[in-house]
């Protein structure tokens, strides 16, 4: 017990800041002045430090105190000792107002074209000191990442459901049927599943949109005309924008070229599905100053999360 409490006294950096003080005014007690300590405790916290390193650091006479060639030591690695501990203080107090350091944010190329850009803006704005990465991947490998602590926080597909990971929903955009300007689809009010799988269809490779609509089309296998598989949001637009397909997207992914009307949509008549996005980060451990300043800045700048009256399909 008294060897714990020795290591808790030793380099104190209150001492230290005690042994300058004197070394500065020569008197102990014109320093303990200064600090608003008794003389005696002050007294008593130099003994402490000249025990802890082995020498003398003053020596005295009823005039005078000096440095000893110790304390001459000690007074330049003190020095440092003191201004450093000031300085990460002072950093540290920076970082509650204006965090700085790195954020590593897993999500996918399509998130990061349609959802996150005005997010990002308003981080960049608040906190230019942060660095941010990107870590592209699919959903599953986002999470075994986050739940690593490889990255601290990623953006899902919902539903996710992991005791480990706190989970907040921050987007939801119905998928509806994505049509080149002048299809003869377009001039419906909605259209049904069976109806879209007479033509030719462009479609995801993979992940959870692509099970969505495979679970949509199931029942009309024999007349689906599935042409293409493409793995970018932004191709299949392209394609569909050319004339070579169809094709079913979140409404939100292709807002810019229905304004500019190279494209059109036509909402499923019937049953929904829904792109739903959560942004997930590990439960236990903190986060960073950087981290919850981005979760702000998502809740506050993405499309809000509206719960669906018609469950999503997976």
């Amino acid at each position: 017990m008294l060897k714990q409490v020795s290591i808790r006294h030793r380099m104190s950096v209150d001492y230290l800041r005690g042994f300058l003080e004197v070394a500065r005014l020569g008197s102990f007690s014109r320093a303990a002045t200064t600090l608003y300590r008794s003389q005696p405790t002050l007294s008593q916290q130099i003994r402490m430090l000249e025990r802890e390193y082995g020498e003398k650091l003053f020596d005295r006479d009823y005039k005078t105190v000096r440095l000893t060639p110790a304390g001459v030591t000690l007074r330049r690695y003190a020095e440092d000792i003191v201004s450093l501990r000031a300085e990460a203080i002072e950093q540290i107090g920076q970082c509650k107002h204006s965090p700085h350091g790195s954020l590593q944010i897993g999500t996918n190329d399509a998130t990061c074209l349609y959802v996150l850009p005005p997010a990002l803006a308003s981080f960049r704005r608040l906190y230019p000191s942060v660095q941010v990465s990107i870590y592209r991947n699919f959903s599953h490998k986002i999470m075994e990442k986050v739940r690593e602590g490889a990255i601290e926080m990623g953006i899902v597909s919902l539903p996710r459901v992991d005791k480990a990971m706190e989970v907040i929903p921050i987007f939801s955009s119905e998928l509806k049927v994505v049509l080149p300007a002048g299809h003869p689809l377009l001039k419906k009010e909605a259209v049904t599943p069976g109806e879209i799988s007479y033509y030719p269809l462009l479609l995801p490779k993979v992940g959870r949109t692509r099970r969505m609509i495979d679970s949509l089309l199931r029942p009309y296998r024999k007349s689906l005309q599935i042409s293409m598989e493409l793995a970018s949001v932004e191709v299949i637009k392209k394609f569909v924008c050319a004339g070579i397909g169809i094709s079913l997207l979140p409404e939100a992914f292709a807002q810019t070229e229905i304004a500019s009307g190279t494209l059109g949509l036509v909402p499923l008549q019937g049953r929904k599905i829904y792109r739903e996005l959560g942004l997930v980060y590990r439960r236990s451990g903190s986060l960073s100053a950087p981290a919850r300043g981005f979760i702000s800045m998502v809740c506050d700048s993405v499309r809000p999360f509206q719960p669906m009256q018609v469950a999503s399909v997976g």
